[in-house]
């Protein structure tokens, strides 16, 4: 049974992200020549799912073998993946970024990235952030059905990849990643009030932060917006709630600075199936 709800739930949210757009950190000590003040630029590639079935894959599911083609490609060119930790320290104290960096994200916490995301991190020592939906990681706790092709990943999974200092964790809402009923994520209803939008957004967006705290310790400062969709007032919401950086789903390579306004809406691209590492970073880096 949830096998089969959450699979149909699976491809709604594909189709969704489609048309619409579609946790714990190790700073990083390598010497750059840029300054805070004249910013650096910070390419961000955003993953979904990761599914070792040809017929699975596509605009928003690449397989294992794509990905570690990936990470042996930024090896060889140089690329060092960071956290929201590293662009912090860089942005507030100055402290140095390495030479070319790169932020790895991976929406919504599937089961597929711990079984093979994980390991293939570990093997070349990549560090990604991981943004779950709080609601389906509390689910997914509770049941023994873990399917590569739907399921979410469990609060032992996210502790033992926080664990490893290579997966920082984001907040992605606890039960707000929908496109149905009117609702288009965290974005504000038409007949809403600000004041009754604000509530809502702070008590589904708190509880996730509570559920981090109670399970694994630690609240994130990063914020993914479901669907790349964002209400105006909202980030002055996000930034009262605690959070630094936020991910947008804008394909654009952004520049981080001295200025914190700098951390909001980072650009990310869209990995895909079915294109070369080289055809890809190449098409999204120049």
């Amino acid at each position: 049974m949830y096998g089969i709800i959450h699979l149909k739930r699976w491809l709604r949210y594909g189709l969704a992200a489609l048309v619409v757009c579609v946790g714990a950190c190790i700073g990083t000590v390598l010497v750059t020549a840029h300054t805070a003040e004249n910013g650096v630029r910070v390419p961000v590639i955003m993953y979904h799912a990761v599914i070792d079935d040809s017929a699975r894959q596509g605009k928003y599911v690449i397989s294992p073998e794509e990905l570690e083609s990936d990470f042996r490609w930024l090896k060889a060119q140089g690329y060092t993946p960071i956290l929201s930790s590293d662009l912090i320290a860089y942005s507030e104290n100055g402290s140095p970024l390495p030479e070319k960096p790169i932020l790895l994200t991976f929406d919504d916490g599937y089961y597929n990235n711990y079984l093979y995301a994980f390991p293939l991190a570990r093997k070349y020592g990549m560090k990604f952030v991981l943004s779950p939906i709080g609601k389906y990681t509390d689910l997914y706790t509770e049941t023994p059905d873990l399917s590569p092709y739907y399921a979410h990943c469990t609060w032992d999974m996210l502790r033992e990849m926080q664990a490893s200092g290579l997966v920082e964790l984001g907040n992605h809402s606890y039960d707000l990643h929908s496109s149905e009923s009117g609702q288009l994520g965290t974005k504000r209803l038409g007949a809403e009030s600000m004041d009754a939008y604000a509530a809502r957004l702070r008590e589904d967006i708190l509880t996730a932060q509570a559920r981090f705290e109670s399970e694994l310790g630690c609240s994130p400062v990063l914020f993914t917006y479901p669907f790349g969709a964002v209400s105006e007032g909202e980030p002055e919401l996000i930034r009262e709630m605690g959070f630094k950086v936020t991910l947008s789903c804008e394909e654009k390579i952004s520049t981080v600075t001295s200025d914190k306004n700098s951390l909001t809406f980072l650009g990310r691209f869209l990995r895909p199936g079915g294109e070369a590492s080289e055809s890809f970073f190449s098409r999204v880096l120049g």
